[in-house]
C-alpha cells in the first residue's frame, strides 16, 4: 500500500514527526531563555544529548529498517530509557533554574509525541508486536534488514535536514554556550 493511502503512515510522516521536531526546537528556546549555560550548565546539556540519541536511534531505525520484533523491542526499550532520562532531566533542572509552565508544556509534547509515534508503528506492525511476546500467527523476526518499501528520498532529506536544523544545531549551540560559560567560570 503506498504511504499516501495509509492514514497511520500519513500521521507519522506528516504530523507526528514535524510536531516532535518543533517541540524539540521549542524546548531549546526555553533553555536559551533561562540561560541554561549559567544555571544547570553542561550537565543538563549532556542529559539532552543523551535523550537526543535515545529517540534519534529508534527514529533512524524506523526510517531505514524493516519494522519487525527486534526493531519494535529496540523502540520500546529506548522509549522507556528516554522517559527515565526525561524524569532525571527535570529533577535536575528544577534544582538550579526556573522551568516555566511553557517549558513544562513543551516537555509534555516531548514525552507524548514519541509514545504516539511508537503506538502508530506498533499498530502498523501488529503481528510482529504480538510475535515479540509469543502471540499471534507470525514468528518474531529478529534481524536488521533495510526497508523493502523505502520512504521517498526527498522525504528522508527533508527529515534529516529538519533534525539537523531544529535539533542538532541548536543543541550543539547549547553545548558551546555551556563550554564557554564553564571556561569563564574557571578563569575567574
Amino acid at each position: 500500500m503506498p504511504p499516501t493511502s495509509d492514514p497511520q503512515m500519513l500521521m507519522l510522516l506528516y504530523f507526528v514527526l514535524p510536531v516532535w521536531l518543533i517541540a524539540g526546537f521549542a524546548d531549546w528556546l526555553c533553555h536559551r531563555a533561562t540561560d541554561i549555560e549559567t544555571t544547570t550548565g553542561l550537565k543538563e546539556t549532556y542529559i539532552h544529548i543523551l535523550m537526543f540519541f535515545e529517540m534519534g536511534l529508534p527514529l533512524l531505525a524506523a526510517l531505514f529498517l524493516e519494522i519487525n520484533a527486534l526493531v519494535i523491542a529496540f523502540m520500546i526499550v529506548l522509549f522507556f530509557c528516554h522517559e527515565a532520562t526525561a524524569l532525571w532531566d527535570v529533577n535536575y533542572a528544577v534544582t538550579a533554574r526556573r522551568v516555566s509552565p511553557v517549558e513544562q508544556h513543551v516537555h509534555s509534547f516531548l514525552e507524548m509525541v514519541p509514545l504516539m509515534a511508537l503506538l502508530l508503528v506498533i499498530s502498523r506492525h501488529w503481528p510482529q508486536f504480538l510475535a515479540l511476546f509469543g502471540f499471534g500467527e507470525e514468528s518474531a523476526r529478529f534481524e536488521l534488514k533495510q526497508r523493502i518499501d523505502p520512504l521517498p528520498g526527498n522525504y528522508i532529506v527533508a527529515v534529516l535536514t529538519g533534525i539537523f536544523v531544529l535539533e542538532l544545531l541548536p543543541y550543539l549551540e547549547e553545548y558551546w554556550r555551556g563550554k564557554k560559560a564553564k571556561k569563564r567560570e574557571q578563569d575567574t
